[in-house]
């Protein structure tokens, strides 16, 4: 994973599940909304159009019941099997964005391993300050935390 220590977050690790299966965790809407956000919030998938210039829009929820903004992306390429990209700094109608907590662009990489899959994330940053931001809010806690889910979810699919 190259990493640059200033501006980039990343996690890595192996889902016992084949590449295949990971992919369609992460590009079925009803897969995706079982573990795109932390449980116990509650994710609702309103956009997936995964190709480049495609839409990412998701919604989270605490209650289950009311939804509020989550996720207003933009995916930048779309490899099958092999790496998805996106960046909220574009929302989904092609708008410079400047969303909150902060700008970034993630790259999600899937390759094989004689245990499954190696699920690769990094994030990147404009600036440095911005990566140490998004570390202090808990980048590795919660990125952690959604891909056990999502190895879970592509575990239980077999």
């Amino acid at each position: 994973m190259n990493l640059d220590p200033d501006l980039d977050l990343g996690l890595e690790r192996i889902i016992r599940a084949p590449r295949a299966t990971v992919w369609a965790a992460w590009t079925d809407p009803s897969r995706l909304k079982r573990w795109w956000v932390p449980a116990p919030s509650h994710c609702r998938v309103d956009r997936l159009d995964l190709r480049p210039g495609g839409a990412f829009v998701t919604s989270l929820s605490d209650d289950g019941t009311t939804f509020v903004p989550h996720m207003n992306a933009c995916f930048l390429a779309v490899d099958e099997f092999e790496r998805i990209v996106f960046t909220n700094a574009i929302d989904s109608t092609w708008r410079p964005a400047s969303p909150a907590p902060v700008a970034m662009t993630a790259t999600i990489t899937l390759s094989d391993h004689p245990g499954g899959t190696n699920y690769r994330t990094v994030v990147r940053h404009g600036t440095p300050e911005a990566r140490d931001h998004h570390e202090k809010l808990g980048f590795a806690e919660g990125t952690g935390t959604v891909a056990a889910q999502l190895a879970a979810v592509a575990e239980g699919m077999r």
